[in-house]
């Protein structure tokens, strides 16, 4: 349906210049030439020919040529709002009018001349621009972001406002471009409806190119595996679909498709994620006994990254106060920071590495050792028997790089065949141990894209690669930069303005 709408939205736009054309004293069949039209409209109205270059430019030039028609428009002596309204929304059906109906006729630039705003109209106009300009810095510039999970505590905490760089790794131009503007993938006040037509898409690229996450930076970006969801409460991102095809469904789409709504997003609209790059394209990243490791060496440790600890007591209860105070836990909410164990006196506790001093000091702590998930297949690439991996017992796993010649086997192609057939848009076949990409066998397969891995420093309480994989460049949204605002039953003062680390 959207495609049908876009298609008879260009003939329409396109029939209606060619009557303006004839009516304005310009050869009517040049109206069907794109690009060449505006050219003459720009020449026409004595607009600069500046203007006709500048709506080349991507995303922002679409704006102009919307301008541009106005400007046109204006010599039929048309200048009200609901006019200039109709040239914006359905220019389609408001062209044709103007150049087929008896009642138009092209008035030239002394009508426009003569013309004087109203101080409301300024306002409008105002508006308009404002509208146009903040768009233009929200999809290229930066963007406002707001933690909504702990899985990057301490270093960010939940109702952390943030500034996103879209620049920092090179703007990224939208491959839905047909979308509701200011929002995400969802209209205002709703949860399930989406905010964008996908039947217009554009490929993947970059103003500038794309510059290379560096590691340990905070990063935005695309959930990779949240292009298909379930749209239902209780689902989303928060529990993904692959997981629930895979681990409740034993992998039968049909009855899953036939019990719940499924949306599929593009990939630049699927949910945005906050994690720090751990893993750049060529690292080989390593998980052991809830350690991190890059390339065989230590990985870098936030200061406030949390990851839970097995503290054993005398039987002795925690002192509230240094609860509160030393290791900022609402002991009225603990959001799960304290967990019983089966063995009496012994609790799991998400802490800091600071924090974990501190509660090795405790009169009551016998001893802290840090707790180990060996809970097995859950986690990426969901293949136990080669893979037995769990979140804290992980690897070793190398991260493609761009030009990466990758061997297809039984053992390899869990790993890889998300990134083929779904990331660089492959048609990929396996038929008995053989695999075919794009029609033609094949034992190998080069990689046109960067990958990065990424992981929240609140390590026990994080959705992360660990459990969907690469994140390729084509999902990168920009560099978390600043917190500019705080909130927790108040303003956080002392988070105001502080750099993300």
């Amino acid at each position: 349906m959207g495609l049908f709408l876009f298609i008879i939205g260009i003939i329409g736009w396109h029939v209606g210049l060619y009557g303006m054309f004839r009516k304005a004293g310009i050869e009517p069949w040049k109206a069907l030439i794109p690009l060449y039209n505006t050219w003459l409209i720009v020449e026409k109205c004595n607009i600069s020919k500046v203007w006709f270059w500048l709506q080349l430019i991507p995303i922002a030039g679409q704006f102009i040529t919307i301008w541009i028609t106005i400007i046109f428009v204006m010599h039929f002596k048309r200048f009200g709002l609901l006019h200039h309204t109709l040239t914006v929304l359905v220019p389609f059906f408001y062209f044709p009018y103007l150049g087929f109906s008896a009642n138009e006729k092209w008035h030239g630039e002394e009508v426009v001349s003569k013309y004087r705003k109203s101080a409301s109209r300024e306002w409008i106009d105002a508006a308009v621009f404002a509208v146009v300009a903040a768009t233009l810095i929200r999809t290229f510039v930066f963007e406002a972001y707001v933690i909504p999970t702990e899985s990057m505590e301490k270093t960010l905490l939940v109702n952390d406002f943030l500034f996103v760089s879209k620049m920092s790794y090179g703007a990224r131009i939208p491959g839905t471009p047909l979308s509701f503007p200011f929002v995400h993938n969802t209209m205002p006040f709703t949860k399930f409806t989406p905010s964008y037509i996908k039947e217009v898409q554009l490929p993947y690229k970059r103003i500038a190119g794309f510059t290379d996450v560096k590691r340990n930076e905070v990063v935005v970006f695309n959930f990779p595996t949240g292009d298909t969801i379930i749209n239902e409460e209780g689902y989303l991102s928060a529990t993904p679909y692959y997981d629930v095809l895979r681990l409740t469904y034993n992998g039968n789409r049909e009855k899953l498709f036939a019990e719940h709504e499924i949306i599929v997003h593009p990939y630049d609209k699927t949910d945005n994620y906050i994690k720090r790059c751990t893993g750049v394209s060529g690292d080989v990243i390593e998980v052991k006994n809830s350690y991190l490791f890059i390339n065989g060496q230590p990985a870098f440790v936030a200061p406030g990254s949390q990851t839970e600890y097995v503290v054993e007591t005398n039987g002795n209860t925690f002192n509230e106060d240094f609860l509160k105070n030393d290791l900022n836990i609402d002991v009225d909410d603990s959001k799960g920071q304290i967990k019983t164990t089966q063995k009496a006196g012994t609790y799991v506790l998400n802490m800091t590495a600071e924090e974990t001093e501190k509660m090795k000091k405790q009169p009551n702590v016998r001893s802290v050792s840090r707790y180990i998930d060996s809970t097995r297949g859950y986690t990426f690439p969901y293949d136990d028997t080669n893979y037995p991996w769990s979140t804290d017992n992980f690897g070793p796993l190398r991260i493609p790089k761009k030009g990466d010649v990758l061997e297809l086997n039984a053992k390899t192609i869990p790993i890889y065949r998300r990134l083929i057939s779904v990331y660089e848009d492959n048609k990929l076949e396996e038929q008995n141990g053989k695999f075919i990409i794009n029609g033609k066998e094949t034992t190998t397969y080069t990689t046109k894209l960067n990958y990065f891995w990424m992981m929240g420093d609140n390590r026990h309480r994080s959705q992360d690669s660990r459990f969907w994989g690469f994140v390729p460049e084509t999902h990168i949204v920009g560099k978390a930069s600043l917190i500019w605002f705080s909130w927790n039953n108040g303003p956080r003062w002392k988070r105001l303005f502080n750099n993300i680390k």
